[in-house]
């Protein structure tokens, strides 16, 4: 089976908290076009989500046109041309990991509508935010941001956690309400992104891309996005400017408080993941 080009063009400033304002944080990190290949890992592993993928090393991704930058935006995409066999190895593809950790702080994606034509990928999980020892296996907290199957709109924002109890009020939740890694299949604790349709797959790519943020404190965990053309978006979130007021950006697309969830037990120094992973076709 052949599938078109997965890309995705990112700029990402991070904020660390400010101790001025308890909602006001400061530009700590800005990881712009080829800065991605300081600041971030490649990661040429077998795939811990068991996909049918094979994650290549930067030097074989950028021999294949996986992978390019200019001084202000970052590609990243998967093999579209090669014809596999039922039973070869999977499809290249690229999977990269921050080399910094964050534990409470603000990060802002910002994903650009030539850039973001990701479609047709079996499973895509574009920013993830996880921490797991060093044989994968336990999971210390885990944030999939962006997270979709082929066109399948909305955007899903899932949370997952360490094998202990930790729920988020059912009530505020579309999907399932309980975080833990091996429970109800892996779901995790999912939140559709109803309100806007266009936050995943083609509409995504028609409007013109947006603005992913992810606010981390140890009493909630937020996600809002933003459509390009969405004259509501807050001018400090997509200017890049170097302080940042998240009580100004409005109620948030995915809202996980830590009512019955001890976020600061359940979540470490998370490191950031994009990826592109495909599953097995049936």
């Amino acid at each position: 089976m052949k599938f078109p080009a997965a890309t995705c063009g990112l700029v990402l400033p991070f904020f660390a908290r400010s101790v001025l304002a308890g909602a006001t944080y400061s530009l700590s990190d800005s990881i712009v076009g080829e800065g991605f290949y300081n600041a971030f890992n490649f990661e040429a592993i077998p795939d811990p989500t068991n996909g049918r993928v094979n994650y290549v090393d930067q030097a074989t991704a950028q021999s294949l046109n996986l992978t390019y930058a200019t001084s202000n935006t970052f590609i990243m995409r998967a093999d579209d041309t090669t014809v596999l066999s039922s039973s070869g190895p999977g499809r290249n593809s690229v999977r990269i990991r921050t080399n910094n950790q964050y534990t409470t702080h603000v990060a802002v994606y910002v994903c650009k509508t030539a850039y973001c034509r990701i479609q047709l990928a079996r499973w895509r999980t574009l920013v993830r935010y996880n921490v797991r020892s060093p044989a994968l296996t336990v999971l210390q907290g885990e944030v999939d941001i962006v997270e979709g199957v082929n066109n399948v709109e909305p955007n899903q924002s899932t949370l997952h956690t360490s094998p202990s109890q930790c729920v988020v009020p059912e009530s505020l939740l579309p999907v399932k309400h309980d975080l833990l890694l091996l429970v109800n299949g892996n779901a995790g604790c999912g939140v559709k992104l109803t309100e806007d349709y266009n936050s995943f797959g083609p509409g995504f790519n028609n409007i013109g891309g947006g603005w992913y943020a992810i606010e981390r404190t140890n009493n909630y965990i937020s996600i809002w996005f933003w459509e390009r053309g969405d004259a509501s978006a807050p001018s400090d979130a997509t200017s890049g400017a170097a302080t940042i007021d998240t009580s100004n950006w409005g109620t948030p697309a995915a809202y996980f408080p830590n009512t019955d969830c001890d976020l600061a037990t359940h979540f470490a120094a998370n490191g950031i993941i994009i990826n592109l992973t495909f599953c097995e076709c049936s």
